[in-house]
């Protein structure tokens, strides 16, 4: 029983002092904690009553009373204490004194003026509340007096001389600062403490000796305050008024507070109206936080670090939670991401993203596509393929070509966390639906040139089931771009294919497309054709180089994490599709003719002729990155039926749509699945599918549709009149329908 009220309250305190250097602090001794249940990290102020005066251990009890019973944002929040014969115990939020800031920052640069700004304004507004509201004074404000936490929000401190302004009721008066310090008496203000000034004279006064010390480091001496050194321009006239000999004329710290905001004064500036703001963000109307989180992406480079890390990142996180703020948030969430890390990451951000692809909101969707690349390393591949590739999918069916656009070119980045069955089969669904079915030209092409981009995740008996005719079927795509993109994949895919595919299909394929009529797709098709063909030749003269020269051909797919660029060997120049138009200009850079030429300004290498090392050269061509630029069709409303008919046309006319079906290659190759299945299907069905659109919708003025465009004719600036091959391809044509029609006749 004794035992128990013999026990020490210290053990039994709730925090725990950490042994790290601690910081002297007026009568107090600056320690870092953290509370012993959660670890949430604290400071610990203490005072040692062995090692004080009698008049220090009276301030520090006065102090320890005012911090339990004052409440202000800007004062240092009081959250434990602890009192006993020995010692005493004040626990705060974790802060730094503003001298070991300013010296840490310093080091990296200096403090940017917008956080000083900042600082000075709660410091002011702080100081207010005590002379205004509270009818206190603080009569120890100094640089030692303030404390930064970890989002750098200065905090008011050091309440060891705080009294009422008309003097204590109960007659006790707390000995002044010089009293207990003999070299603050600089700071002192000149007129005597018992003059006829206002009562704040003597705080303004400090305050101005803080602004002083902040901009150029610790005060030699009162008439040093003559000196400006680096005050910014804007905040002198203000400062001089606080200096002022005469008492009189030094302004109230709301009235400081008050000039100093007016426009082109020193606290008038993007960051200080934002965290004014936030302060509000709860009482604004959703309108106004909209406007806000939209402006606020083009401000955050220029905050510092720690603000946006703990006072930005929680408020948008809230906003998404609890709030309507919807893809608004994006930007700046993935841009204060930046400073986090990995860790962090993982607990703050992540969790959002997972909830935000669950969205039906099409502006979120979209932007969470487009941003991908700044979140993608973050995320585990069983969230990817439970909760993110689900809801991913849909937008290779959404009704908006950019989505659907977007979705394409996010599986570059999806792709190498994908599971076997998502990778080797539901998105290979998709994109054989995009490919064989999209009424967009660059959405088609795209579609090809990720498939080549991808290729490496796929295993290999995907990859011979498919790769070849996918290709095939984009080399007699209506888009010239899709034609090119269909011969560069063969090229970016080389090693995949063993010589017997290259001779028997990969060859006649391209050999078709040698009387492309777009110039710059046949340019594509001979130099690929070249390249095979040195392979072909390699293997001809030296038969024991076949194994090296197949080695990729029944690899395993590539592992998760290898880099995958979009600019790659394809597609560099694709925007959205909303903003590039193909427009109704004759003989201009817009017309039809010029638009559909955008492969012929694609470059790569010359194919190498030397036979010595043919095969070296020929497997660096295909090494090399290979541009098209694409010019994107109308898409700010569906297609009309006529015009998807009429591309189903010109598909099915080819003959390829039966022939080089992906799904027929199923059979002695690689194992097959009902989701592989299902692809023959999906291109079987694709008129039955096609939703017929309004003929009513009047298009813009300028622009046509993409099918009404006459894909060979050759005429547009930088085509020339007499094209050889491509009236070749048009007497083909012509005369295998005249050979159609007679053998009907028969």
């Amino acid at each position: 029983m004794w035992s128990f009220f013999a026990r020490d309250p210290v053990k039994d305190f709730a925090y725990e002092i950490l042994p790290e250097s601690p910081e002297k602090s007026g009568i107090w001794t600056l320690h870092r904690g953290k509370r012993k249940t959660s670890g949430d990290p604290v400071s610990v102020f203490v005072y040692e009553v062995a090692q004080g005066t009698e008049q220090q251990t009276q301030l520090a009890k006065a102090a320890f009373k005012r911090m339990k019973t004052l409440r202000h944002p800007n004062i240092l929040t009081y959250v434990d204490g602890l009192e006993t014969d020995k010692s005493l115990y004040v626990v705060t939020e974790q802060v730094t004194p503003l001298s070991v800031h300013l010296k840490a920052q310093a080091e990296k640069g200096g403090a940017g003026e917008l956080e000083i700004s900042w600082g000075l304004h709660q410091i002011v507004k702080a100081l207010s509340f005590l002379v205004n509201d509270c009818h206190l004074l603080h009569n120890n404000l100094g640089i030692w007096a303030v404390f930064v936490d970890r989002a750098g929000e200065w905090k008011l401190g050091a309440l060891d001389h705080l009294a009422p302004e008309q003097g204590d009721p109960s007659g006790v008066s707390l000995p002044t600062p010089k009293a207990v310090y003999p070299d603050m008496e600089k700071y002192d203000p000149p007129e005597a403490s018992n003059s006829s000034g206002e009562k704040w004279a003597g705080e303004v006064w400090r305050l101005g000796c803080l602004i002083w010390e902040v901009f150029n480091g610790p005060l030699p001496r009162t008439s040093s305050l003559r000196s400006l050194g680096k005050i910014p321009k804007s905040l002198v006239p203000h400062y001089c008024e606080l200096v002022g000999a005469n008492s009189r004329a030094r302004p109230n710290p709301a009235r400081f507070l008050q000039n100093c905001r007016a426009p082109g004064g020193f606290l008038s500036n993007s960051f200080v109206e934002s965290n004014l703001f936030l302060e509000e963000i709860q009482i604004k109307d959703p309108a106004e936080k909209q406007q806000f989180f939209q402006d606020l992406n083009d401000h955050l480079d220029s905050f510092p670090e720690d603000f946006c890390k703990h006072k930005v990142l929680p408020q948008l996180l809230t906003a998404f939670e609890f709030g309507n703020a919807g893809a608004v948030i994006l930007t700046p969430l993935f841009k204060v991401g930046k400073f986090l890390s990995a860790e962090e990451y993982q607990q703050k951000i992540i969790p959002v993203i997972v909830k935000m692809f669950s969205s039906t909101d099409r502006a979120m969707r979209i932007r969470l596509l487009q941003q991908m690349e700044q979140f993608i390393q973050y995320l585990n591949e069983a969230a990817v393929n439970s909760q993110i590739f689900p809801h991913v999918v849909h937008g290779f069916t959404d009704t908006n070509p950019a989505i659907r656009e977007q979705t394409v070119k996010s599986m570059l980045l999806l792709a190498p966390k994908l599971n076997e069955t998502n990778l080797n089969q539901e998105l290979m669904r998709h994109f054989a639906r995009l490919q064989a079915r999209d009424e967009q030209g660059p959405i088609r092409c795209n579609t090809t040139v990720c498939l080549g981009k991808i290729a490496s995740y796929l295993n290999a008996g995907t990859r011979q089931r498919i790769l070849v005719s996918a290709f095939s079927r984009a080399t007699k795509d209506p888009f010239p771009a899709s034609r090119s993109a269909g011969v560069l994949g063969f090229a970016a895919t080389h090693n995949y294919y063993s010589v017997t595919e290259i001779a028997a299909r990969i060859l006649p394929t391209l050999c078709t497309v040698t009387v492309d009529p777009d110039k710059g797709v046949r340019e594509q098709a001979f130099k690929a054709i070249k390249s095979f063909l040195i392979k072909l030749e390699t293997v001809s003269e030296d038969p024991s180089k076949l194994a090296e020269i197949e080695k990729d051909v029944g690899s395993s797919a590539q592992p998760a994490g290898a880099s995958s660029s979009w600019a790659g060997w394809a597609v560099t120049g694709v925007s959205s599709l909303t903003f590039k138009l193909i427009r109704n200009n004759p003989g201009g850079e817009g017309s039809a003719a010029a638009e559909g030429s955008g492969p012929s300004s694609a470059t790569s290498p010359t194919s190498p002729t030397d036979g010595a090392s043919a095969l070296s050269k020929g497997t660096a061509f295909f090494n090399e990155p290979h541009h098209i630029e694409i010019k994107l069709f109308y898409a700010g409303r569906s297609s009309a039926s006529m015009a998807v008919k009429k591309q189903s046309s010109d598909w099915s006319s080819s003959g390829w749509d039966a022939d080089d079906s992906w799904s027929n290659e199923k059979e002695g190759q690689g194992q097959s699945s009902a989701g592989e299945e299902g692809w023959g299907n999906d291109w079987g069905e694709e008129e039955a599918d096609v939703t017929p659109a309004s003929k009513n919708l009047p298009l813009p003025e300028g622009v046509r549709l993409a099918s009404e465009y006459n894909w060979d004719s050759s005429s547009g600036k930088g085509a020339t009149q007499n094209d050889l091959f491509a009236s070749v391809s048009q007497r083909n044509t012509a005369a295998a329908t005249v050979r159609s029609q007679q053998e009907k006749k028969d």
